[in-house]
Protein backbone atom coordinates (compact mmCIF):
# COMPACT_ATOMS: atom_id res chain seq x y z
CA UNK A 1 0.00 0.00 0.00
CA UNK A 2 2.95 2.41 0.81
CA UNK A 3 4.21 2.58 -2.84
CA UNK A 4 0.30 2.82 -4.02
CA UNK A 5 0.55 5.67 -2.30
CA UNK A 6 3.49 7.28 -2.91
CA UNK A 7 2.19 6.96 -6.76
CA UNK A 8 -0.79 8.00 -6.20
CA UNK A 9 0.70 11.47 -4.76
CA UNK A 10 2.60 11.54 -7.76
CA UNK A 11 -0.01 11.81 -9.75
CA UNK A 12 -2.17 14.18 -7.00
CA UNK A 13 0.82 16.65 -7.24
CA UNK A 14 1.16 16.72 -11.02
CA UNK A 15 -2.43 18.17 -10.36
CA UNK A 16 -2.16 20.38 -8.06
CA UNK A 17 1.17 22.04 -10.52
CA UNK A 18 -1.45 22.55 -13.04
CA UNK A 19 -0.79 19.19 -15.02
CA UNK A 20 -3.45 16.44 -16.62
CA UNK A 21 -4.43 13.67 -14.55
CA UNK A 22 -5.07 11.08 -16.89
CA UNK A 23 -2.34 11.76 -19.33
CA UNK A 24 0.16 11.38 -16.10
CA UNK A 25 -1.47 8.03 -15.13
CA UNK A 26 -0.75 6.92 -18.41
CA UNK A 27 2.34 7.50 -18.53
CA UNK A 28 3.21 6.18 -15.17
CA UNK A 29 1.16 3.23 -16.50
CA UNK A 30 3.82 2.70 -19.54
CA UNK A 31 6.95 3.50 -16.78
CA UNK A 32 5.72 0.52 -15.02
CA UNK A 33 5.09 -2.40 -17.53
CA UNK A 34 5.30 -4.56 -14.29
CA UNK A 35 2.35 -3.44 -12.55
CA UNK A 36 0.05 -6.36 -11.95
CA UNK A 37 -3.63 -5.74 -12.25
CA UNK A 38 -4.19 -4.68 -8.83
CA UNK A 39 -1.85 -2.67 -8.57
CA UNK A 40 -2.74 -0.17 -11.45
CA UNK A 41 -6.35 -0.44 -9.86
CA UNK A 42 -5.41 0.87 -6.44
CA UNK A 43 -3.26 3.75 -7.87
CA UNK A 44 -5.79 5.09 -10.24
CA UNK A 45 -8.64 4.72 -7.07
CA UNK A 46 -6.83 6.53 -4.85
CA UNK A 47 -5.89 9.06 -7.24
CA UNK A 48 -8.94 9.61 -8.55
CA UNK A 49 -10.53 9.65 -5.25
CA UNK A 50 -8.40 12.01 -3.75
CA UNK A 51 -9.16 14.72 -6.54
CA UNK A 52 -13.18 14.12 -6.13
CA UNK A 53 -12.66 14.37 -2.73
CA UNK A 54 -9.75 17.54 -2.79
CA UNK A 55 -11.64 20.37 -1.35
CA UNK A 56 -12.69 17.93 1.31
CA UNK A 57 -8.95 17.29 2.32
CA UNK A 58 -8.06 20.50 2.11
CA UNK A 59 -10.69 22.00 4.50
CA UNK A 60 -9.01 19.24 6.97
CA UNK A 61 -5.12 20.42 6.40
CA UNK A 62 -6.05 23.98 6.37
CA UNK A 63 -7.18 23.51 10.32
CA UNK A 64 -3.95 21.25 10.90
CA UNK A 65 -1.12 22.54 8.96
CA UNK A 66 0.09 26.18 9.70
CA UNK A 67 2.08 26.13 6.15
CA UNK A 68 1.86 23.94 3.26
CA UNK A 69 4.24 21.42 3.26
CA UNK A 70 5.88 20.68 -0.15
CA UNK A 71 3.44 19.77 -2.85
CA UNK A 72 4.37 16.01 -3.01
CA UNK A 73 4.15 15.93 0.46
CA UNK A 74 1.10 17.85 0.37
CA UNK A 75 -0.57 15.50 -1.66
CA UNK A 76 0.64 12.36 -0.10
CA UNK A 77 -1.37 13.69 2.97
CA UNK A 78 -4.23 14.29 0.69
CA UNK A 79 -4.57 11.09 -0.60
CA UNK A 80 -3.95 9.88 3.12
CA UNK A 81 -6.72 11.56 3.86
CA UNK A 82 -9.10 10.19 1.49
CA UNK A 83 -8.57 7.05 2.04
CA UNK A 84 -8.95 7.59 5.87
CA UNK A 85 -12.90 9.15 4.58
CA UNK A 86 -12.94 5.44 2.39
CA UNK A 87 -11.73 2.69 4.80
CA UNK A 88 -12.16 4.65 9.04
CA UNK A 89 -11.67 0.74 9.87
CA UNK A 90 -7.96 0.50 8.66
CA UNK A 91 -7.02 4.23 10.31
CA UNK A 92 -3.77 2.87 12.05
CA UNK A 93 -2.28 1.05 8.66
CA UNK A 94 -3.44 3.61 6.55
CA UNK A 95 -0.95 6.23 8.93
CA UNK A 96 1.59 3.81 8.57
CA UNK A 97 1.48 3.24 5.19
CA UNK A 98 1.44 6.58 4.30
CA UNK A 99 4.52 7.54 6.54
CA UNK A 100 6.30 4.93 4.59
CA UNK A 101 5.74 6.65 1.64
CA UNK A 102 6.75 9.79 2.60
CA UNK A 103 9.94 7.39 3.84
CA UNK A 104 10.40 6.95 0.51
CA UNK A 105 9.49 10.41 -0.87
CA UNK A 106 11.28 13.02 0.88
CA UNK A 107 12.32 10.87 4.02
CA UNK A 108 13.12 14.13 5.93
CA UNK A 109 9.37 14.80 6.38
CA UNK A 110 7.94 11.23 7.38
CA UNK A 111 7.54 12.58 10.91
CA UNK A 112 5.40 15.63 9.60
CA UNK A 113 3.48 12.92 7.57
CA UNK A 114 2.95 11.13 11.05
CA UNK A 115 1.96 13.96 13.01
CA UNK A 116 -0.20 15.49 11.19
CA UNK A 117 -2.66 12.01 10.02
CA UNK A 118 -2.47 11.64 13.89
CA UNK A 119 -3.82 14.71 14.75
CA UNK A 120 -5.94 14.20 11.98
CA UNK A 121 -7.48 11.12 13.52
CA UNK A 122 -7.77 12.73 17.43
CA UNK A 123 -10.06 15.51 15.86
CA UNK A 124 -11.62 13.43 13.28
CA UNK A 125 -14.93 14.09 14.70
CA UNK A 126 -14.68 17.49 13.84
CA UNK A 127 -13.94 17.12 9.78
CA UNK A 128 -17.88 17.40 9.08
CA UNK A 129 -18.37 20.57 10.63
CA UNK A 130 -15.27 21.89 8.99
CA UNK A 131 -16.97 20.55 5.38
CA UNK A 132 -20.14 21.86 6.39
CA UNK A 133 -18.74 25.27 6.83
CA UNK A 134 -17.48 25.28 3.40
CA UNK A 135 -19.42 25.27 0.28
CA UNK A 136 -16.54 24.13 -2.15
CA UNK A 137 -15.98 21.33 0.39
CA UNK A 138 -19.67 20.94 0.75
CA UNK A 139 -20.44 19.94 -3.16
CA UNK A 140 -16.74 19.00 -4.13
CA UNK A 141 -16.86 21.75 -6.68
CA UNK A 142 -15.65 25.29 -7.03
CA UNK A 143 -17.53 28.21 -6.25
CA UNK A 144 -18.13 29.46 -9.50
CA UNK A 145 -18.90 25.96 -10.89
CA UNK A 146 -21.70 25.58 -8.15
CA UNK A 147 -23.50 29.24 -9.05
CA UNK A 148 -23.28 27.66 -13.01
CA UNK A 149 -24.61 24.72 -12.06
CA UNK A 150 -27.16 26.25 -9.41
CA UNK A 151 -28.13 28.68 -12.41
CA UNK A 152 -28.26 26.48 -15.46
CA UNK A 153 -30.87 23.18 -13.29
CA UNK A 154 -32.22 25.37 -10.46
CA UNK A 155 -34.64 21.90 -9.86
CA UNK A 156 -31.31 19.53 -9.95
CA UNK A 157 -28.19 21.02 -9.15
CA UNK A 158 -27.75 19.76 -5.81
CA UNK A 159 -28.04 15.96 -7.55
CA UNK A 160 -26.39 16.72 -10.70
CA UNK A 161 -23.11 18.33 -8.37
CA UNK A 162 -23.38 14.83 -5.84
CA UNK A 163 -23.40 12.61 -8.99
CA UNK A 164 -20.16 14.58 -10.59
CA UNK A 165 -18.17 12.92 -7.30
CA UNK A 166 -19.59 9.67 -7.50
CA UNK A 167 -17.85 6.94 -9.05
CA UNK A 168 -19.29 6.42 -13.06
CA UNK A 169 -21.31 3.66 -14.11
CA UNK A 170 -19.87 1.56 -16.82
CA UNK A 171 -21.77 0.59 -19.84
CA UNK A 172 -20.94 -1.11 -23.09
CA UNK A 173 -22.38 -1.18 -26.67
CA UNK A 174 -22.90 -4.02 -28.85
CA UNK A 175 -21.65 -4.00 -32.09
CA UNK A 176 -24.96 -4.99 -34.55
CA UNK A 177 -22.82 -6.11 -37.15
CA UNK A 178 -20.65 -9.06 -34.83
CA UNK A 179 -23.52 -9.51 -31.97
CA UNK A 180 -26.95 -9.28 -30.66
CA UNK A 181 -27.89 -7.77 -27.38
CA UNK A 182 -29.29 -10.49 -26.16
CA UNK A 183 -26.18 -12.64 -27.00
CA UNK A 184 -23.71 -10.09 -25.48
CA UNK A 185 -26.06 -9.75 -22.50
CA UNK A 186 -25.19 -13.42 -21.89
CA UNK A 187 -22.25 -13.75 -22.52
CA UNK A 188 -21.53 -10.72 -19.74
CA UNK A 189 -24.13 -12.77 -16.88
CA UNK A 190 -22.00 -15.84 -17.68
CA UNK A 191 -18.30 -14.04 -16.49
CA UNK A 192 -20.80 -12.72 -13.42
CA UNK A 193 -21.35 -9.56 -14.83
CA UNK A 194 -24.97 -8.81 -14.90
CA UNK A 195 -26.18 -5.90 -16.10
CA UNK A 196 -29.70 -3.90 -17.72
CA UNK A 197 -30.60 -2.94 -20.72
CA UNK A 198 -31.44 0.59 -21.44
CA UNK A 199 -33.80 2.60 -23.58
CA UNK A 200 -30.92 3.02 -26.09
CA UNK A 201 -30.27 -0.38 -26.04
CA UNK A 202 -27.04 0.66 -23.77
CA UNK A 203 -26.09 -1.88 -21.31
CA UNK A 204 -25.40 -0.83 -18.14
CA UNK A 205 -23.12 -2.98 -15.88
CA UNK A 206 -24.00 -3.93 -11.98
CA UNK A 207 -20.22 -3.30 -11.58
CA UNK A 208 -17.04 -2.57 -13.47
CA UNK A 209 -15.28 -4.93 -15.42
CA UNK A 210 -11.22 -4.29 -16.49
CA UNK A 211 -11.62 -3.76 -20.40
CA UNK A 212 -9.44 -6.89 -21.15
CA UNK A 213 -11.78 -9.13 -19.53
CA UNK A 214 -14.90 -8.36 -21.40
CA UNK A 215 -16.13 -10.84 -23.15
CA UNK A 216 -16.13 -10.49 -27.31
CA UNK A 217 -14.60 -7.02 -26.58
CA UNK A 218 -11.28 -8.00 -28.44
CA UNK A 219 -13.75 -9.75 -31.05
CA UNK A 220 -15.22 -6.13 -31.87
CA UNK A 221 -19.05 -7.75 -30.47
CA UNK A 222 -18.88 -4.65 -27.92
CA UNK A 223 -17.09 -1.30 -26.74
CA UNK A 224 -17.11 0.57 -24.06
CA UNK A 225 -19.12 3.50 -24.25
CA UNK A 226 -21.17 5.77 -21.60
CA UNK A 227 -25.02 5.13 -21.85
CA UNK A 228 -25.81 9.01 -22.58
CA UNK A 229 -22.82 8.87 -25.64
CA UNK A 230 -25.05 5.92 -27.11
CA UNK A 231 -28.25 8.78 -27.68
CA UNK A 232 -25.59 10.61 -30.49
CA UNK A 233 -26.00 8.02 -33.19
CA UNK A 234 -29.29 7.56 -32.77
CA UNK A 235 -30.15 10.49 -32.82
CA UNK A 236 -28.01 11.78 -35.85
CA UNK A 237 -29.87 8.59 -37.12
CA UNK A 238 -27.85 8.52 -40.45
CA UNK A 239 -29.77 6.38 -43.02
CA UNK A 240 -27.41 3.73 -45.61
CA UNK A 241 -25.61 5.71 -48.46
CA UNK A 242 -25.36 9.26 -47.18
CA UNK A 243 -22.32 11.26 -46.48
CA UNK A 244 -21.34 11.96 -43.01
CA UNK A 245 -19.17 14.09 -41.17
CA UNK A 246 -17.69 13.46 -37.42
CA UNK A 247 -15.87 16.60 -37.14
CA UNK A 248 -14.37 16.31 -33.67
CA UNK A 249 -14.04 12.58 -33.62
CA UNK A 250 -11.62 11.18 -31.19
CA UNK A 251 -11.59 8.53 -29.66
CA UNK A 252 -14.01 7.46 -31.94
CA UNK A 253 -16.72 5.71 -30.19
CA UNK A 254 -19.38 7.69 -31.59
CA UNK A 255 -17.66 7.32 -35.20
CA UNK A 256 -17.88 3.38 -35.08
CA UNK A 257 -21.24 3.62 -33.79
CA UNK A 258 -22.49 5.52 -36.58
CA UNK A 259 -21.10 2.79 -38.63
CA UNK A 260 -22.61 0.11 -36.44
CA UNK A 261 -25.56 1.62 -37.41
CA UNK A 262 -25.72 2.17 -41.16
CA UNK A 263 -23.40 1.50 -44.15
CA UNK A 264 -22.59 5.36 -44.61
CA UNK A 265 -19.53 7.47 -46.57
CA UNK A 266 -18.15 8.71 -43.12
CA UNK A 267 -15.45 11.20 -43.20
CA UNK A 268 -13.94 11.47 -39.43
CA UNK A 269 -11.96 14.78 -38.57
CA UNK A 270 -9.39 14.91 -36.07
CA UNK A 271 -6.79 17.75 -35.20
CA UNK A 272 -4.49 15.26 -33.00
CA UNK A 273 -2.47 13.03 -34.93
CA UNK A 274 -2.18 10.57 -31.59
CA UNK A 275 -5.98 11.08 -31.02
CA UNK A 276 -6.65 10.13 -34.64
CA UNK A 277 -4.74 6.85 -34.68
CA UNK A 278 -6.67 6.00 -31.66
CA UNK A 279 -9.91 6.60 -33.76
CA UNK A 280 -8.28 4.50 -36.34
CA UNK A 281 -7.38 1.13 -34.54
CA UNK A 282 -10.75 1.30 -32.49
CA UNK A 283 -12.58 1.04 -35.76
CA UNK A 284 -10.36 -1.66 -36.95
CA UNK A 285 -10.81 -3.50 -33.87
CA UNK A 286 -14.47 -3.58 -34.73
CA UNK A 287 -14.07 -4.20 -38.58
CA UNK A 288 -15.44 -1.05 -39.50
CA UNK A 289 -14.05 1.99 -42.37
CA UNK A 290 -13.78 5.43 -42.44
CA UNK A 291 -11.57 8.29 -44.18
CA UNK A 292 -9.93 9.73 -40.87
CA UNK A 293 -8.17 12.95 -41.57
CA UNK A 294 -6.35 14.85 -38.96
CA UNK A 295 -7.16 18.59 -39.70
CA UNK A 296 -9.43 21.41 -37.97
CA UNK A 297 -12.36 21.00 -38.84
CA UNK A 298 -12.73 25.01 -38.52
CA UNK A 299 -10.69 25.38 -41.40
CA UNK A 300 -12.07 23.98 -44.57
CA UNK A 301 -10.15 24.79 -47.02
CA UNK A 302 -7.45 22.18 -45.43
CA UNK A 303 -10.31 19.03 -45.18
CA UNK A 304 -13.34 19.86 -47.52
CA UNK A 305 -13.77 18.86 -50.92
CA UNK A 306 -16.52 20.64 -51.66
CA UNK A 307 -19.65 17.80 -51.60
CA UNK A 308 -21.92 18.85 -48.95
CA UNK A 309 -22.78 16.04 -45.72
CA UNK A 310 -26.31 14.94 -45.54
CA UNK A 311 -25.28 14.79 -41.69
CA UNK A 312 -23.00 16.12 -39.30
CA UNK A 313 -21.94 15.09 -36.04
CA UNK A 314 -20.82 18.03 -34.16
CA UNK A 315 -19.36 16.55 -30.78
CA UNK A 316 -17.06 19.96 -30.06
CA UNK A 317 -14.43 20.61 -27.53
CA UNK A 318 -16.20 21.76 -24.43
CA UNK A 319 -15.56 22.59 -20.67
CA UNK A 320 -16.35 18.38 -19.89
CA UNK A 321 -18.19 19.71 -16.61
CA UNK A 322 -20.68 16.20 -17.18
CA UNK A 323 -18.22 13.80 -17.06
CA UNK A 324 -16.07 15.22 -14.25
CA UNK A 325 -16.08 12.18 -12.35
CA UNK A 326 -14.16 10.37 -15.04
CA UNK A 327 -11.31 13.49 -15.21
CA UNK A 328 -11.79 15.16 -11.51
CA UNK A 329 -8.81 17.13 -11.96
CA UNK A 330 -11.06 18.77 -14.00
CA UNK A 331 -12.83 20.63 -11.97
CA UNK A 332 -10.04 22.33 -9.68
CA UNK A 333 -8.00 23.33 -12.97
CA UNK A 334 -10.97 24.85 -14.73
CA UNK A 335 -11.48 28.72 -14.03
CA UNK A 336 -14.69 30.21 -15.27
CA UNK A 337 -12.82 32.39 -18.03
CA UNK A 338 -12.67 29.22 -19.82
CA UNK A 339 -16.22 28.43 -20.45
CA UNK A 340 -16.28 31.67 -22.37
CA UNK A 341 -13.12 30.80 -24.33
CA UNK A 342 -14.87 27.02 -25.03
CA UNK A 343 -18.37 28.95 -26.69
CA UNK A 344 -16.61 31.01 -28.39
CA UNK A 345 -14.94 27.87 -30.28
CA UNK A 346 -18.09 26.02 -30.64
CA UNK A 347 -19.66 29.07 -32.03
CA UNK A 348 -16.84 28.81 -34.81
CA UNK A 349 -16.91 25.29 -35.81
CA UNK A 350 -20.81 25.78 -35.97
CA UNK A 351 -19.66 28.27 -38.29
CA UNK A 352 -17.84 26.15 -40.38
CA UNK A 353 -19.69 22.70 -40.34
CA UNK A 354 -23.11 24.43 -41.34
CA UNK A 355 -21.63 25.81 -44.76
CA UNK A 356 -20.78 21.92 -45.73
CA UNK A 357 -24.56 21.03 -44.74
CA UNK A 358 -26.77 19.95 -47.87
CA UNK A 359 -30.00 21.48 -47.70
CA UNK A 360 -32.15 19.70 -45.98
CA UNK A 361 -29.25 17.81 -43.92
CA UNK A 362 -29.29 17.21 -40.30
CA UNK A 363 -26.37 18.14 -37.87
CA UNK A 364 -26.33 17.04 -34.21
CA UNK A 365 -24.56 19.34 -31.57
CA UNK A 366 -23.21 17.31 -29.01
CA UNK A 367 -21.41 18.30 -25.72
CA UNK A 368 -20.49 16.30 -22.54
CA UNK A 369 -21.06 19.66 -20.44
CA UNK A 370 -24.06 20.98 -17.91
CA UNK A 371 -23.35 24.30 -18.15
CA UNK A 372 -25.99 26.63 -20.44
CA UNK A 373 -23.61 29.06 -21.85
CA UNK A 374 -22.12 25.88 -23.88
CA UNK A 375 -25.74 24.03 -24.58
CA UNK A 376 -29.05 25.43 -25.13
CA UNK A 377 -27.64 29.32 -25.15
CA UNK A 378 -25.02 28.43 -27.63
CA UNK A 379 -27.65 26.71 -30.24
CA UNK A 380 -29.92 29.84 -29.25
CA UNK A 381 -27.48 32.46 -30.34
CA UNK A 382 -26.41 30.03 -33.75
CA UNK A 383 -30.33 30.23 -34.19
CA UNK A 384 -30.86 33.67 -34.15
CA UNK A 385 -27.76 34.16 -36.20
CA UNK A 386 -29.12 31.28 -38.96
CA UNK A 387 -32.59 32.37 -40.82
CA UNK A 388 -32.27 28.84 -42.31
CA UNK A 389 -31.68 26.48 -38.98
CA UNK A 390 -34.56 24.71 -37.92
CA UNK A 391 -34.10 23.08 -34.16
CA UNK A 392 -36.06 19.70 -34.76
CA UNK A 393 -37.67 18.46 -31.59
CA UNK A 394 -36.13 15.44 -29.77
CA UNK A 395 -38.90 13.58 -27.77
CA UNK A 396 -41.22 16.39 -27.57
CA UNK A 397 -38.34 19.03 -26.54
CA UNK A 398 -36.28 21.50 -27.54
CA UNK A 399 -33.54 19.52 -26.84
CA UNK A 400 -31.97 17.25 -24.58
CA UNK A 401 -30.08 17.94 -21.34
CA UNK A 402 -28.41 14.53 -19.63
CA UNK A 403 -27.74 15.51 -16.10
CA UNK A 404 -24.80 12.71 -14.81
CA UNK A 405 -26.97 10.29 -12.35
CA UNK A 406 -26.47 6.58 -11.62
CA UNK A 407 -27.19 5.49 -15.42
CA UNK A 408 -24.99 7.88 -17.39
CA UNK A 409 -22.67 11.07 -17.84
CA UNK A 410 -23.99 14.49 -18.70
CA UNK A 411 -24.90 15.40 -21.66
CA UNK A 412 -26.47 18.05 -23.87
CA UNK A 413 -28.04 17.52 -27.38
CA UNK A 414 -29.57 19.57 -29.78
CA UNK A 415 -30.86 18.70 -33.65
CA UNK A 416 -30.43 21.23 -36.16
CA UNK A 417 -32.06 20.96 -40.08
CA UNK A 418 -31.02 23.54 -42.79
CA UNK A 419 -33.81 24.70 -44.69
CA UNK A 420 -33.66 24.51 -48.32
Amino acid sequence: MAQSFAWAAELVAGVLEGGNLTDAYERMQAAHPEWPEATRGAVRDLAWTTLREFRHGSVVLDHLLQTSPATLIHALLLVALARLRQRPEQSHTVVDQAVQAAAALMPGLKNLVNGVLRNALRQRAQWPAWVELDPEARHGFPAWWIQRVKTAHPAAWEAALAAGNERPPMAVRVNPRRASIEQAQAELEAVGSACRRLANDALLLERALPVARLPGYAEGRVSVQDAGAQWAARLLDPQAGERVLDACAAPGGKTAHLLERADVELLALELDPVRARRVEHNLARLGLHAEVKVADCRERARWWDGRPFDRILADVPCSASGVVRRHPDIKWLRRDTDIVQFAAQQAQILEALWHTLAPGGTMLYVTCSVFDEENAGQIARFCARHADALRLPIEGRPDLQLLPDAEHDGFYFALLRKQA
